[in-house]
């Protein structure tokens, strides 16, 4: 009896995946590969590529022990072949298999590649929906045409209206559908902090670790203490624990940055929901729980249920909606190099530094460091676009392009001249200092305005506001800065492009800053 090769993705580590659904255990066989291409295409976060070689291997041998054949390829076996078609052709001749089933890949450029395989292969490929998604691309699609402008907010609702959550009949529960405006407190010192899940490697995991040390020592990132989950069980411990233990305060700090605290009273579950250990309907479940048995508030359990159900599927369809265009996206024609210290932390801005830092050692960072810091000064500093997203595609283990992408050229970058964002997501030092205490240790003074010591991001805000006031001056949420812009004396504006001119001559030539 013929058999079918069902391919499994690094991302895709779910027995509930549509490409393992009517498997027959007799005759088909799964085929997971650790492929050089996919892991060097960008040269990934040594702890990115542990965690998901640790939990594809450890995955496959679940399924081996459930009765499924498994055929695995290792990084380093001698016939690995590199890529993941020359596996598949390879898999489908020697296994003497008639067909391919593969679930819908989450990068454009995979899709491409495989849509002209049934070709390469001779073969039948079906690559099925992704239903691990709580909203297929035809729903976003169809809620998406003819709007000019994709606010996520209103796909929010849609989705809490289809799916029932947080709804109370017709209506909203609390009779609102978001508590962001609770949710944007700096957190003070008498609050305990969590300590995060950690799980100590086991022999699979040491053999990757020895593996990515060995094979991948040129990539960015350090590979000490790692701890993530790289089982289901795991990742349900750390969901778990989350709403037991952190998400009563989840909402009120989720904004908030503290030195020296990099995991605070975030869920750190999307290294999870991204590779497939966890599945957004049981997140979404579990925290829901929590609110209706009184355990949490519900500003905390909105706001996390708004990440998963609201940005996470939306970004997903943007990408999907607007690619391959969206990919050249580059509204404010920025043109900058990623500044060097991306790459060491070595600058005299301390949220920057501690940021980077905490990215190099974590693979993580939660999403205010990600978004008001990193990506603010990249913003304010008109880095072009295509380096800073292969920078956030490259540092997070959460990164995958499809979720990457929309974040970084619409949210960050506002490259895609608004249709994600309503504004820029530009602010000066005094946001920083205000949900942080990075300022407290720095080089700069956040207090002064121009000047050696004053915060670059203080006048670097200024300096993008006047520089792009042709494509943003009439934009209606920027309408108060741009007016304190134009009652600015000649002589500030001089000084805020005087010191922003020194700043970036300083940037461009290699000099600390």
């Amino acid at each position: 009896m013929a058999g079918v090769l069902r391919l499994i993705l690094g991302d895709q580590l779910s027995t509930s995946l549509a490409s393992l659904q009517d498997c027959d255990k007799d005759t088909d066989w799964i085929l997971i590969s650790e492929v050089k291409e996919e892991a060097t295409y960008v040269k990934h976060h040594k702890k990115k590529i542990a965690l998901l070689f640790s939990a594809m291997r450890h995955f496959a041998a679940e399924l081996s022990d459930s009765g499924y054949q498994v055929r695995y390829i290792k990084y380093d076996d001698k016939h690995n072949r590199g890529s993941l078609f020359e596996e598949v052709k390879a898999a489908t001749r020697e296994l003497e298999l008639t067909s391919l089933i593969v679930t819908h890949p989450g990068e454009y450029r995979l899709l491409e590649q495989m849509q002209t395989w049934h070709k390469e292969l001779d073969l039948p490929v079906s690559i099925l929906d992704d239903d691990r998604f709580l909203a297929d691309l035809d729903f976003f699609s169809n809620w998406a045409q003819d709007k000019k402008q994709l606010r996520m907010e209103f796909f929010y609702r849609e989705m809490r209206k289809n799916t029932r959550s947080l709804m109370e009949d017709d209506q909203p529960a609390g009779g609102k559908w978001n508590y962001d405006s609770a949710n944007r407190e700096p957190l003070n010192n008498e609050i305990d902090i969590p300590t995060p899940s950690k799980f100590a490697p086991d022999e699979i995991t040491q053999e990757v670790l020895a593996l990515v040390e060995d094979s991948f020592s040129d990539h960015f990132g350090k590979l000490d203490d790692f701890h993530f989950a790289v089982t289901r069980d795991q990742a349900r411990m750390v969901l778990k624990r989350f709403v037991e233990e952190r998400l009563i305060n989840f909402g009120q700090f989720q904004d908030a940055m503290v030195q020296g605290q990099p995991w605070l009273f975030h869920s750190h579950i999307s290294f999870y929901l991204n590779c497939g250990l966890l599945l957004p309907r049981e997140v979404i479940q579990l925290a829901e729980d929590a609110y209706h048995d009184g355990q949490v508030p519900l500003n905390s359990v909105e706001g996390f249920i708004r990440q998963v159900l609201g940005w996470r599927e939306y970004v997903r369809g943007l990408y999907w909606y607007k690619m391959p265009d969206y990919k050249e996206q580059n509204f404010l024609k920025a043109a900058r190099p990623l500044p060097g210290f991306f790459w060491t932390a070595d600058t005299k801005m301390n949220c920057l530094s501690q940021c980077i830092e905490e990215t190099r050692d974590n693979a993580y960072a939660h999403h205010i460091q990600r978004l008001m810091v990193l990506g603010n000064f990249m913003l304010l500093a008109g880095v072009h676009p295509d380096e800073v997203n292969e920078w956030y595609l490259i540092v997070y283990a959460d990164a995958y392009e499809w979720v990457e992408m929309p974040n970084v050229t619409g949210m960050i970058l506002f490259a895609d001249g608004g249709l994600l964002a309503s504004k820029p997501y530009a602010a000066s030092g005094s946001y920083i200092n205000k949900m942080s205490n990075y300022c407290q240790h720095c080089h700069y003074n956040v207090k002064e305005k121009n000047g050696e010591q004053a915060c670059p991001f203080n006048y670097l805000y200024w300096d993008f506001l006047e520089r792009n006031k042709e494509k943003l001056g009439n934009n209606q949420r920027l309408r108060m800065p741009y007016a304190t812009l134009n009652k600015m004396s000649d002589d500030k504006v001089r000084m805020i492009k005087r010191d922003a001119e020194l700043f970036f001559k300083a940037l461009d030539s290699d000099q600390k800053v």
